[in-house]
């Protein structure tokens, strides 16, 4: 029988300072553990110690050359997890960031995640500490030229197939798989994430925030609710933030903020027009992690140094990144009536602040369920260039509503707790059962 607590323990020596790791695999251990007790299958094939184990971490120097011709060294990562269920899948990361340690939380993280989609996928997480931000176009193109020639021996279409994350966009994945070409001379599908010209599927960048917005539908049509008229907070302003913007307004709500390390806006009227959708895309292809521009565009009040959760909303959705929402935070959302939390970003809230809103009952999404639209759409588009297809973005757009419905379904099965439904418990079961039986029918 399992202790969590000399588990963890025991993880946290074995893992010294990597704290967002051992923080990842806690707050899975804590839904899973009477699973695993009460499974003899599952305890005699030490399925928790395996799980926490990566089948293989990848670390490598990346040499690269700047406009001026001097010479800059960047390590590079590949953390390969968990593959019971198909090929690695997970994103790259170009961030000074970067750590093994968090890498290791996102790869994990992402086994579970991906197992909830349904779909052939196993969990993986990679990149580097570089820094995109005040580069060059040339510069990007020379380190992701460098990356990939190291990285390109450790991945492919049937073995670990990456996508883009922070720092990484259609531009980093072009160059990445431009070089990929270069060096093995084949046209397959070992990156998503792609341009739609040559590979790439449609809805694709806005499908981890498409996908937020269709599970909190499903939350509050749960509940005899729905998004009309709900005011909305969402963080960032990436690839995550437009996309829970875009579908949050088509289905009646009125998304009030978003935010970056200079502060957030608190645009009343909402983000709701072409005009706004499309500078938020300025925004975010900018390489500029500034909003104040969008307050002095369109009249919006700008916070500096502040968060968007002081502002009172019925929804709070973090975009961003780990950790961003605390336990104060929690408290402030709180006292200003908040009904739903819906994480788009990973792990984007603190344990002190998930506590917070069960306590209070409040519905709270984690990013394992409610971010999975992002890499269920990768899936899509492994198929679509594995079939040599094309899907339309309705047909994209379907696929994607109906996996974060049966996410959503699965979720409920396993988190149901008399009159609430606990959905950090049914999200971390619901994909763990799948990746733990797996593993043993193939005798892992």
């Amino acid at each position: 029988m399992y202790d969590l607590k000399n588990f963890v323990a025991e993880l946290e020596q074995r893992n010294p300072a990597q704290p967002e790791f051992v923080q990842a695999v806690e707050e899975v251990a804590e839904s899973i553990i009477d699973v695993i007790n009460g499974n003899p299958a599952y305890m005699g094939a030490r399925i928790l110690e395996r799980l926490t184990e990566p089948d293989r971490v990848i670390m490598f120097k990346v040499e690269w050359e700047d406009d001026n011709g001097d010479l800059h060294v960047n390590r590079g990562y590949r953390v390969q997890f968990n593959n019971a269920l198909g090929p690695y899948k997970g994103g790259l990361r170009f961030h000074p960031s970067v750590t093994l340690g968090g890498l290791k939380f996102l790869g994990f993280e992402q086994i579970f995640k991906n197992s909830l989609t349904g779909l052939p996928l196993g969990g993986g997480k990679g990149g580097s500490d570089f820094n995109p931000k005040g580069k060059s176009d040339n510069e990007i193109m020379r380190f992701s030229k460098a990356f990939m020639t190291e990285l390109q021996k450790h991945i492919g279409p049937e073995l670990d197939v990456p996508a883009g994350d922070i720092g990484v966009g259609a531009r980093e994945i072009g160059y990445l798989y431009g070089q990929w070409k270069r060096l093995r001379g084949d046209h397959v599908g070992v990156l998503t994430g792609k341009n739609r010209t040559w590979g790439g599927s449609l809805v694709r960048p806005e499908a981890t925030g498409f996908g937020a917005i269709y599970f909190l539908n499903e939350m509050a049509m749960t509940r005899g609710d729905s998004l009309a008229g709900k005011r909305i907070a969402v963080s960032g302003f990436g690839n995550v933030a437009w996309g829970s913007v875009l579908k949050a307004t088509e289905l009646g709500a009125k998304v009030v903020t978003i935010s970056g390390p200079d502060g957030y806006i608190v645009d009343d009227a909402g983000i709701n027009t072409e005009e706004k959708f499309n500078f938020l895309l300025q925004l975010r292809s900018s390489n500029n992690d500034v909003v104040e521009p969008y307050a002095a565009k369109f009249g919006a009040t700008f916070v500096a140094g502040g968060k968007p959760w002081e502002v009172p909303v019925d929804v709070a959705i973090p975009c961003a990144i780990q950790n961003e929402l605390n336990g104060a935070d929690a408290a402030t959302l709180l006292k200003n009536g908040v009904s739903y939390i819906v994480e788009a970003s990973n792990m984007g809230c603190t344990p002190e602040a998930v506590e917070a809103f069960q306590s209070a009952g409040v519905p709270f999404a984690p990013g394992k369920a409610a971010n999975a639209g992002g890499v269920a759409v990768s899936g899509l588009e492994m198929s679509q260039n594995a079939m040599k297809l094309s899907w339309t973005a309705t047909e994209v757009d379907e696929k994607l509503k109906m996996i974060m419905k049966t996410i959503h379904a699965n979720c409920m099965r396993e988190g149901i707790k008399g009159e609430t439904i606990d959905y950090v418990r049914g999200a971390n079961i619901a994909g763990f059962r799948r990746v733990a039986d797996t593993m043993i029918d193939l005798g892992y």
